[in-house]
């Protein structure tokens, strides 16, 4: 089969796609009797990314397969096409994701004991419903709380492979430190997609609870 069309082919599936592909999906896109050769498909991918040198759209391997996606140098100036009011978080979602993401499997009243304050439901019913958060498992202790994991889509978002590429402790910044041991700042990793996660103020359905002590909670 030709190694041009195979390009134009795994191009414009990347484009079409709503989600990133891996190359087992983009596989399936060809008839059995019309599979491309092996290693035709990784061999698009990485002259696509090759192409892509000095444009405004770079493609990106992260968790769930291959994507095209603005350069972050750009980023700022395209992202005026999207009207939509892009969703804020509050320091406290930001310090129990970040939590999650470094400390997982964790439950919410280990996360309570850190941070020292109680975790309000929304915050956690916030980060399930954005799909970064699921329950992985419960602690063998009783109550058999829940365990909290961060998911692909966690990973997609900040343009991760996988949780190995999260950024060092001591290269966050902006947040507090939660616990002497645990430096933490910020849970945007190496600034991508940081604008949507910038707001300090508690909104009214978060505030109050989140600053209560945890003992203090009904």
């Amino acid at each position: 089969m030709d190694p041009n069309l195979i390009r134009q082919i795994v191009e414009a599936a990347l484009l079409a796609a709503p989600q990133p592909l891996t190359l087992a999906q983009l596989a399936g896109l060809f008839p059995e009797d019309e599979a491309p050769p092996q290693g035709s498909l990784q061999q698009a991918i990485d002259e696509l990314r090759e192409a892509c040198e000095g444009r405004g759209v770079e493609l990106v391997e992260v968790a769930s397969g291959y994507r095209f996606q603005v350069k972050a140098e750009v980023h700022a100036w395209v992202a005026r096409l999207w009207t939509e009011r892009q969703a804020k978080y509050t320091r406290a979602t930001l310090e129990t994701l970040a939590l999650i993401a470094y400390r997982q499997p964790i439950t919410r009243g280990e996360i309570e004991q850190i941070r020292g304050v109680a975790v309000n439901t929304n915050t956690i019913k916030q980060l399930e419903e954005r799909e970064w958060i699921r329950v992985v498992g419960h602690r063998d202790v009783p109550g058999k709380p829940a365990l909290f994991g961060t998911t692909k889509a966690f990973l997609d978002y900040f343009g991760l492979k996988s949780l190995d590429e999260l950024p060092p402790l001591a290269e966050l910044k902006d947040i507090p430190e939660l616990e002497p041991q645990l430096p933490f700042d910020t849970i945007t990793p190496a600034g991508v997609a940081g604008a949507a996660m910038a707001d300090d103020t508690p909104s009214n359905d978060e505030a109050g609870e989140e600053d209560a002590a945890p003992e203090q909670m009904q």
